[in-house]
């Protein structure tokens, strides 16, 4: 019996063999082809118009160098990663028409964005950006620019030349004030300031002749400037959440708001929330064709 126990010790005492009964480790689309030696290009994906890759969510410090040779790449995303860095070597995607950078943690963009010039929309919300680089008003051909959710509280005046921008949203940042430079966007149809420091809408709004959507809620505006009644092209304007007390007589002239809006999602005046005078109250509880009336007969009394 003290043999087979002395055997048995000495089997314990060899290597043991180590079985993997676990799944094999499945490597992203590119991964497995970088580790296989494949042409990159072959992961772009050539839809109908445009040419596509897509690294979303990947967990990326880091850009891999490959894609900067991906020259035909139209549409780039690579949202949701970890990014600090956007390396100036993007100047070389050329045919950039939409660009995805949502969601990293980008504190600024290169000065070689300006040769983006096929650019037309770009998505670096949800980011850290302190500034935006003049250079990208060089982007003549941008339509769409989100830097919604990042820490900006200027903006380049040479902004005033994107002369194709439809649609900007720069809620949830540190504006005291709409920059100037956005009231020269004569192609504006969409504007998003929500959720700033803005304490009154500048005179100049008056200039948008072409904004339909005007979102500014979740500030400390005091007022309702008599000049955004001259926009007569809005038919979704959001100002709840603010610190107005009074509406201006002209309001009727924005004939394309179609209600009182309550869901955010509504087109018409979304009014809640603020500290209206008596009889404001009860008058926008009863529609807005009953606050018009009540708005046009002040002003003849």
């Amino acid at each position: 019996m003290g043999a087979r126990q002395s055997r048995a010790s000495s089997k314990d005492k060899g290597p043991k063999r180590v079985l993997f009964t676990g799944r094999r480790q499945k490597f992203s689309p590119w991964d497995d082809a970088l580790l296989s030696g494949r042409d990159p290009r072959s992961l772009l994906k050539r839809g109908m118009r445009h040419v596509s890759f897509s690294l979303v969510t990947r967990g990326m410090a880091d850009i891999p160098d490959f894609l900067w040779g991906l020259s035909e790449v139209q549409k780039l995303n690579l949202s949701h990663n970890q990014l600090r860095v956007l390396p100036p070597e993007v100047g070389k995607l050329s045919r950039i028409v939409v660009l995805n950078l949502c969601g990293n943690r980008l504190k600024s963009l290169p000065r070689e964005v300006s040769l983006l010039q096929s650019l037309r929309v770009l998505f670096v919300n949800m980011n850290c950006l302190t500034e935006v680089p003049a250079e990208l008003s060089l982007c003549r051909n941008l339509e769409v620019l989100s830097l919604s959710h990042n820490c900006l509280s200027q903006l380049p005046a040479g902004f005033a030349d994107l002369s194709r921008l439809r649609k900007l949203n720069l809620s949830n940042n540190s504006f005291a004030h709409i920059p100037m430079c956005v009231f020269s966007l004569k192609e504006l149809i969409f504007l998003h300031v929500g959720s700033n420091r803005l304490e009154n809408i500048a005179e100049s709004i008056q200039h948008l002749a072409s904004l339909q959507i005007f979102i500014a809620e979740g500030n400390n505006i005091h007022s309702f400037p008599r000049s955004l009644c001259l926009v007569a092209s809005l038919e979704l304007l959001n100002l709840n959440n603010n610190d107005i007390q009074t509406l201006p007589s002209e309001l009727h002239l924005l004939c394309r708001l179609v209600r009182i809006a309550w869901n955010p999602m509504d087109k018409g005046l979304h009014i809640s929330h603020n500290p209206l005078s008596k009889p404001l109250p009860e008058l926008v509880e009863g529609g807005l064709e009953m606050l018009f009336s009540y708005l046009k007969d002040k002003k003849h009394t």
